[in-house]
Parts: structure tokens; C-alpha cells; sequence
């Protein structure tokens, strides 16, 4: 669990470490809900990272985009360890998200159902 932890809080971190809490868990829930879903990788860390032996084609975009992953702001850290260990405790408001991108991009994925938390818009499904 220490590494799952560990991989959520990395996720939380590098993709809303600028949001509020409830943003932050959101977050974190979209990566609970793919590690329940037959459709991803069983384990938050597997979840997390996939996709990433290619740069730029990773399921989250931080973990391959050729920067740093170590975190370098210590709150923000400390806060997206927090938010991780709190997540799985915490009911899902994204409604089952398995998907997200932030609002000031439009992948052509995306669909015009969705839920907004900050600055970032979570999808349940990839349809109409």
C-alpha cells in the first residue's frame, strides 16, 4: 500500500497540486475508479504509470513528459500525501470518473458530459 500511496500522491501532485482539496480528490478518485474497472491495470502504481514506456502516451501526463518527477514544492508534497491517503475514505464526487483533462485543453476524446472540479473536467464515459 506504501507504494500505491506513494503513487497516488505523485499523481495528485503533478496533475492538481495547484487546485483546492476537493479538486485534489477528484483527482485521486479517477485513478480508485480504473484500478476497480476491468478496463485498466489492477494497482494504482500499474494505473499510475501506464502507458509510459512512450513519451506523451501516458494515461497521466506526468509521469512521461520527460521532466522531473520529483516533487519540488515540500507543501504541496505534504498536501498531496494528505489528499492520497485521504481519498480512499472520501465519496466519489466525480460520479465514477475513469477520465479528465484540464478545461483549457479539448482532447478529441472529450464529450460534452462532464463534471467540473477547479480546473479540470471528469468524464464517466466516453460518449454521448
Amino acid at each position: 500500500m506504501i507504494a500505491g500511496l506513494m503513487c497516488l500522491a505523485l499523481t495528485i501532485y503533478f496533475e492538481a497540486r495547484g487546485e483546492d482539496f476537493q479538486s485534489q480528490v477528484a483527482v485521486g478518485h479517477v485513478v480508485m475508479n480504473r484500478v476497480k474497472s476491468s478496463n485498466f491495470p489492477n494497482t494504482i502504481c500499474e494505473v499510475t504509470t501506464e502507458g509510459g514506456e512512450y513519451r506523451h502516451r501516458c494515461q497521466f501526463s506526468w509521469y512521461c513528459d520527460g521532466l522531473s518527477d520529483d516533487p519540488k514544492e515540500q507543501l504541496a508534497w505534504r498536501q498531496s500525501i494528505f489528499v492520497a491517503a485521504a481519498v480512499p475514505l472520501l465519496p466519489d464526487k466525480t460520479k465514477g470518473a475513469l477520465w479528465y483533462h484540464a478545461d483549457y485543453v479539448k482532447p478529441d476524446w472529450a464529450t460534452t458530459s462532464y463534471i467540473t472540479f477547479g480546473k479540470h473536467r471528469f468524464y464517466n464515459a466516453l460518449h454521448n
